[in-house]
């Protein structure tokens, strides 16, 4: 009977495949912020009646926000929605409907699901899995590349940000050095999470041409690019069609454009030389053919669903310009002894505090002596302790109580 169970336990284990084998043990700081939740009803009284207040919170849904409901609901209740007409690049109104928005040629448009969805697609387009083919992915960045890679097959190298006091630089020379014979993309986040940092159009001329020399394709994520933190400065964005030198793919959603994360809709934008990215619409028609996991009805609504999102994310912005500016003055506020890092845009803010407390006890000290959930830094892999993450989404008074919160358990421990 013994060895019969032990045999009957290996071959369970070895049905699953070794790219699902993850740690799945939550970490102290999750598992705490599970049992506060469940003790007081998140979000709701902590101790002597302060409330639990959550400065991870990254969906717009849960923020708080007005959504013009009957809009959004008209959008995706339509008779046509009752038959199934696929098309492998995603239904030709809604490319047009998206084209329009992000300026391009729809017929360089492929619809999924999610720019998860899009990462694994040019994944499965540009490497062999396997075979040691990488993508070079930003550091910090945010975690899901590493699971997406995995699951494809294949390698990660991360190339340095590195911030000189003001801004987050991407170092051309560090890049060159980082890339091998199996490097196939490159992987920016315009702005990245969760930095925030931008390239500048200059700079972006420079890695178009890194690219092309090298024959690297370039992946841009472009979803926060409606979000910049400066009321006078755009997020600049890769070229579209011909204009790129180098393969291009730039990735978009409604989850960020229309604030809209429940309604699975993202696009990737073909472009560059035009007989590499004719091949590479015509392979990624292949692979949309191949999982047709877009819904109709929210591609048939994509249109009225940019539009209808139009005022939530002008609602979306104002709120992270004004947390974003409520963190900046807590931390000028005479013997702050922490400050926020520069950044150009997005949804997020990174805290340097000072090194006395590794970031897991900052964070397990912020969430049990002070009831504020905030990320430790090396969840996105920051190369240096000291670090916390924060989302700019939640409502304007808990923001700025948890940042008061962060302001006094700092001076309390620093002095």
């Amino acid at each position: 009977m013994l060895s019969g169970g032990l045999e009957s336990n290996r071959r369970t284990s070895a049905a699953f495949s070794a790219r699902t084998e993850w740690e799945r043990t939550p970490t102290p700081l999750a598992q705490r912020w599970a049992e506060l939740r469940q003790t007081f009803a998140g979000p709701g009284a902590g101790v002597a009646g302060t409330p639990l207040i959550d400065l991870t919170e990254s969906n717009p849904t849960h923020a708080g926000f007005e959504y013009p409901a009957e809009a959004v609901l008209a959008a995706i209740a339509r008779p046509e929605s009752l038959a199934y007409e696929p098309e492998a690049r995603g239904l030709r109104g809604a490319r047009e409907a998206i084209a329009a928005r992000v300026r391009c040629d729809p017929s360089n448009i492929v619809l999924t699901a999610s720019t998860s969805e899009g990462y694994a697609w040019l994944f499965k387009l540009l490497c062999e899995p396997g075979a040691g083919d990488e993508v070079l992915i930003p550091s910090p960045s945010y975690p899901l590349f590493d699971y997406i890679a995995q699951l494809e097959g294949v390698r990660v190298v991360r190339y340095p940000l590195t911030y000189d006091g003001g801004r987050w630089r991407l170092e051309v020379d560090e890049l060159a050095r980082l890339v091998s014979p199996r490097a196939r993309a490159l992987i920016i986040v315009q702005p990245n999470n969760p930095t925030g940092s931008a390239l500048h159009p200059d700079e972006i001329d420079v890695l178009d041409r890194f690219c092309a020399e090298r024959e690297l394709a370039v992946v841009s994520d472009e979803v926060f690019a409606d979000y910049p933190f400066d009321d006078e400065a755009s997020i600049a964005t890769f070229r579209r069609g011909d204009a790129s030198q180098a393969l291009t793919f730039v990735l978009g959603g409604l989850s960020k454009a229309a604030g809209l994360p429940q309604l699975k809709l993202s696009w990737i934008v073909t472009g560059g030389p035009h007989t590499a990215s004719a091949e590479a619409l015509e392979r990624l028609e292949i692979i949309g053919d191949t999982f047709l996991s877009v819904g109709t009805p929210v591609q048939l609504g994509a249109g009225p669903l940019l539009a209808a999102g139009s005022d939530v994310c002008r609602r979306i912005l104002a709120r992270v310009r004004a947390n974003r500016a409520n963190a900046a003055d807590a931390c000028r506020r005479p013997g702050a002894a922490w400050d926020v890092l520069g950044a150009e845009g997005g949804w997020y803010a990174a805290l340097r505090l000072p090194r006395v407390r590794t970031e897991e006890e900052w964070a397990l000290g912020l969430l049990e002596e002070d009831h504020v959930y905030v990320h430790p830094g090396y969840l996105f892999d920051f190369d240096r302790d000291g670090y916390i993450v924060i989302s700019l989404l939640p409502e304007e008074g808990a923001f700025a109580e948890g940042m008061r919160r962060i302001a006094a358990r700092v001076a309390a421990i620093v002095g």
